[in-house]
């Protein structure tokens, strides 16, 4: 299990810097439309390609930061059920989860995407609009983002069987389902 605790710490090393240097793409994208709006307003003057790169840039933080999400455990889950458990069926919840649905959508989507991606890239393949960017670098930000997700998934199924086993701490502790909202109700009756 240490084998695989080190590989999973790896793995969460190298989501962790991509997760924080992507979110800056947010702000790149941001100057980029302001800009875009700036020039075109003032000197009526624009391009697809600024508006491509805008689809790019807000694409690219979206998929490179899928892992990073899953790592935070901030990914969206259905907290009827979840929240209303232990927190030992929450973590064969979360496993299962993993195993069954994350792991086999990624895998899928790896498996279709990498022949598109490459099709793509051999092709050249360019915008249809007049002055648009190329396109394989957007498709290739796909392919890239379910790799990355894919190391976390794992990284994620190394932790939970770890913590199950009780070879590591739980770094996430119990909270109810609606503990946030009672969390609040309580403040504003003070």
């Amino acid at each position: 299990m240490g084998g695989l605790l080190a590989l999973s710490r790896a793995i969460d090393r190298i989501t962790e810097i991509i997760g924080k240097a992507v979110s800056w793409l947010i702000l790149v994208a941001i100057l980029v439309s302001a800009t875009n709006a700036i020039i075109r307003k003032a000197f009526n003057v624009s391009s697809n390609s600024w508006l491509e790169l805008q689809w790019y840039l807000f694409g690219a933080a979206f998929l490179l930061a899928a892992a990073y999400t899953l790592k935070q455990n901030e990914h969206i889950r259905i907290d009827i059920l979840y929240g209303a458990v232990s927190r030992r069926r929450q973590h064969w919840i979360d496993l299962l989860g993993h195993l069954l649905f994350l792991m086999p959508f990624v895998i899928l989507m790896l498996w279709q995407l990498t022949p598109y991606v490459l099709k793509s890239y051999h092709n050249g393949e360019v915008s249809t609009n007049s002055g648009g960017l190329i396109i394989w670098p957007a498709k290739s930000l796909l392919l890239i983002g379910f790799v990355l997700l894919f190391a976390q998934g794992i990284s994620e199924i190394i932790k939970k069987i770890a913590i199950m086993r009780g070879v590591i701490d739980d770094p996430t502790p119990y909270v109810a389902s609606h503990a946030p909202l009672d969390d609040v109700m309580e403040e504003n009756h003070k």
